[in-house]
Parts: structure tokens; C-alpha cells; sequence
């Protein structure tokens, strides 16, 4: 059968591909960009990727690897880890990091202790083909069976059960987060990115805000957002403010920030397609170098051409072709504030992303959910 008729894994609605599926070990091919002359920004930021792609020879690209911090999980590790299916597909944790240090400080509230959180936690699913994706949040409030780790300084650190998901990042930073996922899937994680407070504001006004619409009136003093129901371009701190409210709208869960989220990453994914910056030098090397500034990613994607090609293999997926979806959870009968994990219905995602398929509409249905679906749409 010619390559062009077969069907494409992704969203619920489609049927996936068939066959056999074979495990292998080492990581999945990843796809080269032919092109660095060009940056391409596809932003899914704080709740989503923030990926960059590469471009430019001399000052400028030296300037931009500078930028760029990494972790080397694959080394921390080590070989106890999930087995790789090499069948073109990649799975990428993405973290949203709540630094209380710095320029975060008065982003994050608190103090100035150094001290790291995941604010938010999502992976990203990218189907064989590259044109479509599923997207997972894994809410930070899930009491999970967090693993011992060592993290990336060579520090150990024991295991804890029902800690909250958010702990693994605060105890031992990437490596630990990453290593809990993997835990929790069954899944091994291709790559890390992680996005921070201050890196994401800049972003979005580097960006020139986002275009969006709100049905119901958003305010929250405690993430300094006060949005009425209409059509807003938001500015980097009002976007900031929207993907952090719990309290603004909906139920003031963890659940309901998710949905917001989620429906902001749409907007943005959908925007940044349309920002024209390959023709505007001067924005693109500022957009570049804002957005390497703000992410933090694992050793495979530490250079400017990595990002570059890495971003090249996703820029066909479109907000339509993203199917995004919160863990299946349950509301903890102890603690209104805290999730279990559904783990019936959970193992019904991970069965489907390990194997490349669409997440059947299933695994979501009769879960804990927010109360703002819909509250928030794209401009």
C-alpha cells in the first residue's frame, strides 16, 4: 500500500494506524531538519512545549546555544528505565517550573529560598507521521508512589508514597520528575523541556500577546488577573495569570486551571503559525533569545540545532490536530484538595500512547473534572 494511504494515529475521531508493534531499546530516530537558515518558534508554553528551532551562523548562533540550559537524564538514570518503541513517535515531558529564585520571585509569590516547583506538568504525545498529538496533564495535586531517584547532581533520594505529583520536581528537579512519569506510564520520556515564570511572560510579549475570548468575567487576586468576558489580546503577565488561576473561575481546583490551560495552548499553537517573524530579522533573533532563555531542556535537545530540527519535525501539527486531555483522576475522599489516580482508565491512556493509538474517549469519561470547560476559547 503506497505510504500516502495509510491512515494517521491521533485524536479520538480517527481510526490510527494497524499492525504489529515492536519494542525495541535505545531512542527513537528523530527527524532532521534539511533547513537552519530559518528559526521557527512553535510556543506551547507553561502548560504546554515551548520549542525553538535553530538558526544563523556565528555570533548569533553561539549566543543562542549560550542561552540554552540542559540536564542530562538519559546519564542520571541511567538503564532502569521504560523500553523505547521505535516506531517514530516521541514522548516529551513538559514542565511549567514555579522557581522561587530570581526574576521568578515576585511571579511566583513567597520568597526569595531558591526553592523549585512543577506548576505545571504535561506530556506530549507526537504520533508517528508527526502531524498530530495527544496531549496529557498530569494535575500537580495526584498523590502518586514517588520512586527513589538520583537527580542530576548525582544526589539520591528515597522513595515516598502518596506524596503529591509535584514533590518528585521539588525533591530531586528533572530527573526525579521525569523519573516518576515514567512510573506512573510505563512510558520512556524522549524529552524534557521546561519552561519558567519569568521566561514565559517574555515570551508572550515578545510574541505580542495572545489573542482569546473569555464567556464568563476571570479575576483573581492571587495571580493579579482581572479579565471581563469578551475578546482580549493578553499581555505576557495577563497570559501568566490565566494559566496559574485556580481561584478565578470554575470550581478554584487544580482541574479547572488544567482546562484553561489546555485551551490557552490552543490559542497560542494556533497564533505563533501566523506571526510572520521569518521576515522581520530583528524580532526573530529576539523572539529566539527570549525563548532559549526561558526553557530548559534535557543534553539531547541542548544545542540550537537540535531544537532546530526537533521543531521542524512538529510545526505541521495545528491546534486542530492536538488532542488534549487530563489524566484520569478521582477526587480523594480524604482530602477535596487532592486526586487519586484512576488507574482503570489511566492504563487505558498509557496502553494507547505506548502504542502510537488514539486515547479512546473512554478513558476520560466518568473522571474528576474542572469546572471551566469552554470559559476560554481562542481569539
Amino acid at each position: 500500500m503506497p505510504a500516502e494511504s495509510l491512515p494517521e494515529p491521533g485524536t479520538p475521531e480517527d481510526s490510527g494506524t494497524s499492525g504489529p508493534r515492536h519494542r525495541a531499546k535505545g531512542r527513537r530516530r528523530k527527524p532532521r531538519s534539511k533547513r537552519h537558515k530559518a528559526l521557527l518558534v512553535t510556543a506551547w508554553a507553561a502548560a504546554g512545549v515551548v520549542v525553538l528551532g535553530g538558526t544563523g551562523l556565528g555570533y548569533m548562533y553561539f549566543k543562542l546555544n549560550d542561552n540554552i540550559k540542559s540536564v542530562d537524564i538519559n546519564q542520571a538514570l541511567g538503564t532502569d528505565r521504560p523500553l523505547d518503541v521505535d516506531n517514530g513517535s516521541q514522548d516529551i515531558l513538559v514542565l511549567g517550573s514555579d522557581t522561587r529564585s530570581g526574576s521568578n520571585k515576585k511571579l511566583g509569590g513567597g520568597t526569595d529560598d531558591g526553592s523549585a516547583r512543577s506548576d505545571t506538568a504535561m506530556i506530549v504525545h507526537v504520533y508517528e507521521g508527526h502531524k498530530k498529538a495527544s496531549v496529557v496533564s498530569i494535575p500537580r495535586d495526584t498523590l502518586v508512589d514517588r520512586p527513589e531517584c538520583t537527580d542530576s547532581e548525582g544526589v539520591e533520594h528515597d522513595a515516598a508514597n502518596g506524596a503529591m505529583f509535584n514533590s518528585a520536581y521539588t525533591t530531586g528537579g528533572a530527573t526525579c520528575a521525569v523519573k516518576t512519569v515514567e512510573s506512573m506510564t510505563g512510558i520512556r520520556m524522549d524529552h524534557y523541556i521546561e519552561v519558567d515564570f519569568s521566561g514565559f511572560q517574555k515570551l508572550i510579549d515578545e510574541l505580542g500577546g495572545v489573542k482569546l475570548t473569555t464567556t464568563k468575567d476571570i479575576k483573581d487576586t492571587d495571580s493579579h488577573l482581572n479579565l471581563k468576558a469578551g475578546t482580549h489580546t493578553l499581555t505576557g503577565k495577563q497570559a501568566l495569570g490565566l494559566v496559574r488561576t485556580r481561584h478565578g473561575v470554575g470550581d478554584g481546583s487544580d482541574l479547572g486551571r488544567i482546562q484553561l490551560q489546555q485551551a490557552f495552548i490552543k490559542a497560542l499553537v494556533e497564533q505563533v503559525k501566523d506571526i510572520g517573524v521569518l521576515s522581520n530579522p530583528k524580532k526573530l533573533f529576539d523572539l529566539a533569545d527570549s525563548a532559549t532563555k526561558a526553557v530548559t531542556t534535557d543534553s539531547d535537545l541542548g544545542s540550537v540545532r537540535e531544537l532546530a530540527s526537533f521543531a521542524n519535525g512538529l510545526k505541521g501539527i495545528s491546534s486542530s490536530k492536538m488532542n488534549m486531555v487530563t489524566m484520569p483522576v478521582q477526587y480523594d475522599p480524604a482530602d477535596g484538595n487532592r486526586v487519586l489516580i484512576d488507574k482503570t482508565k489511566s492504563q487505558q491512556v498509557w496502553n494507547a500512547l505506548r502504542n502510537d493509538r488514539p486515547i479512546p474517549k473512554t478513558a476520560t469519561e466518568g473522571t474528576a473534572t474542572g469546572d471551566a470547560k469552554g470559559v476560554v476559547s481562542g481569539g
